[in-house]
């Protein structure tokens, strides 16, 4: 059981001082592997923990490889390909292919760099697309968001026909995330530009800068590094594209996307309106306690250890609500992400921000959402309700990533495949094209 609960907001993926540490774990990972080939497994048992050591041999690990090569049969290649934090642990996905068959690996890291545990993947669920993604009805073509030494891969999606369309700025919820958003086999973004093309809006999503400069983020920093400035190249981007109408320009936040959006109005006046999805109206903090207190309900375990183990976790977050530095230096790690990044978060207030706002806002939520939930629906229509420029959408039985299910989950809602409901995408073309 882990010691302290930290489900950090938005998504499962979080920024942190990880980043540092990528290379090295995946060189780890790769040289394991590589002494399972070599039969050398006494050294690979060296790569474990001490607790680890104690649960699993050197033995068991020869039993287990023989049992993967008389499956699958000798071993073609095996690399590490993908990370992310789980609880306090760095999980590193290795992926194996074998003569007959391929299967990828979780190895799991502490803060050490030492093994605590290792499980096969099940087979990956692949993504499927919409009904409504007709592709007969619109076009993508590939371009970057560029500035001095880096660059953005990015898609920009328009309908086959028609011109002085409206044009729709994707910006991403928390954490490290690809052009679709993509969590297990759901891709939103990519559902969301797909079911406004056919409906003749064009769209602009990207890869986030924290995918390909992971580097960049293991010092002080910002939402201003990891948001605003690349969704402000993104606009100017959209301003750029052959048959949109310049004076139709609109950002759909997602998450912490969401949140930022107000923000991203304010650098960007031009624009016709923004898209709150699944945008919290608290502070992060808040989130993250809310999101802990829920977890551990979930859980059903009402020992006084896990009541205890929730308290600390409070303690930590709690931590967190800092709007000034004071002695802290900027880079000081707090749940992983620098001081500098709270007291710019938490200086933020959206709501007040969006009051101010004279653009379009559309704000949705999904009443299944169990990581921003319908209490923030009910502050943004509270605080934002007798605006005129304001409209408002609940769906009482949509997840995070607006796909209908049958009740507020966890976490491994996601591993199953879902799209954006058809509801939520006739909904937002309905809304651009009002005016």
């Amino acid at each position: 059981m882990k010691k302290i609960f930290l489900f950090l907001a938005f998504t499962i993926f979080a920024l942190n001082s990880f980043s540092q540490n990528i290379f090295s774990l995946f060189g780890k990972a790769n040289t394991f592997f590589d002494l399972f080939a070599a039969g050398k497994f006494e050294e690979a048992h060296g790569y474990f923990s001490e607790e680890g050591q104690t649960k699993v041999t050197a033995e068991n690990l020869k039993q287990f490889w023989a049992n993967m090569e008389g499956r699958m049969g000798k071993v073609k290649s095996i690399d590490a390909t993908g990370s992310k934090i789980q609880g306090e642990f760095y999980a590193i996905t290795v992926s194996g292919e074998f003569q007959y068959d391929k299967q990828d690996f979780v190895l799991l890291f502490d803060k050490t760099e030492k093994l605590v545990g290792m499980h096969l993947l099940p087979k990956a669920v692949t993504y499927r697309a919409p009904g409504y993604a007709d592709s007969t009805l619109y076009k993508e073509k590939s371009r970057y968001i560029q500035w001095p030494g880096h660059q953005l891969a990015a898609v920009i999606t328009t309908p086959k026909d028609g011109n002085s369309f409206p044009i729709v700025v994707l910006v991403h919820g928390s954490g490290p995330n690809d052009m679709d958003e993509t969590i297990g086999p759901n891709k939103p973004f990519k559902d969301i530009a797909a079911g406004l093309a056919v409906n003749g809006i064009a769209s602009i999503r990207y890869v986030k800068r924290t995918v390909i400069y992971p580097h960049e983020f293991s010092k002080a920093y910002t939402v201003k590094e990891e948001v605003l400035d690349d969704a402000l190249q993104a606009i100017a981007l959209a301003k750029t594209v052959e048959g949109v109408d310049t004076k139709q320009i609109y950002v759909l936040g997602h998450s912490l996307g969401g949140m930022l959006a107000p923000r991203i109005a304010t650098l960007a006046p031009d624009l016709k309106g923004i898209i709150l999805a699944a945008a919290p109206a608290r502070s992060l903090s808040d989130l993250i306690i809310e999101q802990n207190k829920y977890m551990v309900a979930k859980s059903k375990d009402t020992t006084a250890a896990m009541q205890q183990n929730l308290q600390k976790a409070i303690t930590e977050i709690e931590k967190t609500k800092i709007t000034k530095l004071g002695k802290m230096k900027p880079d000081s790690l707090l749940l992983g992400l620098p001081a500098s990044y709270w007291v710019d978060l938490n200086s933020y207030n959206q709501v007040e921000t969006a009051k101010k706002l004279k653009q379009r806002i559309f704000i949705l939520q999904g009443g299944y959402d169990f990581q921003v939930t319908e209490t923030d629906f009910n502050l943004w229509k509270e605080a934002l309700g007798s605006n005129t420029n304001v409209s408002f959408k609940l769906y009482p039985d949509f997840n995070h990533l607006f796909s209908q299910q049958e009740e507020k989950g966890t976490v491994l809602q996601y591993q199953k495949p879902g799209n954006v409901e058809q509801r939520t995408i006739e909904d937002l073309a309905n809304w651009i094209k009002e005016l």
